[in-house]
């Protein structure tokens, strides 16, 4: 036991040092590899690291009786024996040696570095066990290509993210602003590494404008690697009628009105103008950019008035629809709604259809004046007959009156006629 735990036998083991013992070869060439039992056991555990990072290895004894424990790399050369290091790799570094426990460190951890490495204790017979390090290595570049750079309102674009030389490979998840989206992943191998390319093929619509879709990894070597390209989609102008004068008011013969269209859209729209549906504008309405302006009012303005904008994508247009009404009307009419559409739809109220329910309203009420006026003309009759009654046997009506009151003094007055 005592030409064990001599310095020179490690270093014949880890790179050909003079003062070798023979005896100590003969144990390591010879040894059997056997499994935990009773007495004393080996302990250590796998170890994932990331690359270029710091990976710590464990040999572990339980129930030690001094028995000598050395650390060998995946080519079965010595790292330590003891606390003595006769690799020369600077990397490996002693963190703790004692009877029970030697731990070392291996800095700046690269692909070569993964594969087992073997604890050894000298015991009779010897012990051995192994532990895996892992080397984890994370996407070097994350890059997401677009199809076009600017897309228009309703098209398709393409949209491809790389994850270049990972391992394992990596997982690539897409969002649009906070939504998911679903892509098509492919992976290419290259030796040890993975390449992982991701495409998305997205509609976009005036929405999309400056919202960024985002490519994120999922790899156990990173977190929160992500990169993001924001969308720049044209579209047609979206346009809008207000009412600046009358106020939420009636439009009333002899006052003025003023109208005025905004339009927004991607380009800005450069062309603006006012037209009047199906019909000439009238002459002494004046239109200045934006705004309409019919300074006195009257009823053959009536109509449909519509602001039309354009821009390199399309052409759009809002309606407003005009009723002048008389300088006596009170009733607050239905709100002037200002409807934007597309080109060619046109929406306008049939005033003949008002007309119509006016005139139904007002045959309506004649026909219950007439019936009215017949009900209480008949009542009156039979009131004037029944004045009369008991002078049925008189020659002529003047004489039944005078018989029936009674005497001639009143004849004149309740002489009463029937037509």
């Amino acid at each position: 036991m005592a030409g064990r735990a001599q310095p020179s036998g490690p270093a014949a083991c880890g790179g050909g040092a003079p003062g070798l013992l023979p005896l100590l070869l003969l144990l390591l060439s010879a040894a059997a590899i056997i499994p935990r039992g009773d007495g004393q056991n080996l302990v250590t555990e796998d170890v994932t690291v990331v690359e270029g990072d710091v990976a710590t290895i464990s040999c572990r004894v339980k129930n030690s009786d001094d028995s000598v424990i050395q650390l060998l790399n995946p080519n079965r050369q010595t790292i330590y024996f003891r606390d003595f290091r006769p690799l020369k790799d600077s990397r490996f570094q002693l963190v703790n040696f004692s009877n029970s426990e030697l731990r070392v460190s291996l800095t700046n951890v690269s692909i070569s570095d993964e594969g087992r490495y073997f604890c050894q204790l000298y015991t009779d017979p010897p012990q051995e066990i192994y532990t895996t390090i892992t080397v984890l290595v994370p996407p070097r570049n994350l890059v997401i290509d677009i199809q076009k750079e600017v897309a228009v309102e309703g098209e398709e674009i393409e949209l491809n993210c790389t994850a270049m030389a990972s391992r394992p490979a990596t997982t690539i998840r897409w969002f649009k602003g906070n939504k998911e989206l679903t892509g098509k992943s492919e992976v290419e191998q290259w030796s040890d590494m993975y390449t992982v390319t991701s495409q998305l093929v997205l509609k976009v619509g005036r929405e999309d404008d400056g919202v960024p879709v985002i490519c994120l990894v999922d790899h156990p070597a990173v977190k929160d690697l992500q990169t993001q390209r924001y969308l720049e989609v044209m579209y047609k102008p979206q346009v809008r009628v207000s009412q600046n004068y009358p106020v939420q008011g009636l439009t009333r013969e002899g006052e003025p009105l003023e109208l005025t269209c905004a339009a927004f859209g991607k380009p800005q729209p450069t062309d603006m103008r006012w037209l009047r549906v199906d019909d000439e504008m009238p002459q002494h309405v004046v239109v200045s950019g934006s705004n309409l302006l019919i300074s006195n009012l009257n009823k053959t303005d009536n109509g449909t008035y519509r602001c039309e904008a354009s821009n390199a994508v399309g052409k759009s247009h809002a309606d407003y629809m005009l009723f002048v009404y008389d300088t006596t009307a009170t009733t607050e009419p239905a709100v002037h709604d200002s409807r934007a559409g597309e080109e060619g739809a046109i929406r306008s109220v049939d005033h003949a259809v008002v007309g119509g329910v006016v005139a139904v309203v007002v045959f309506a009420m004649l026909c219950l004046l007439i019936v009215l006026g017949r009900y209480f003309a008949r009542h009156k009759g039979t009131y004037f007959t029944h004045e009369a009654k008991g002078a049925d046997d008189a020659a002529d009506a003047d004489t039944a009156i005078i018989n029936a009151e009674g005497g001639q003094n009143n004849s004149e007055e309740k002489k009463e006629y029937f037509i």
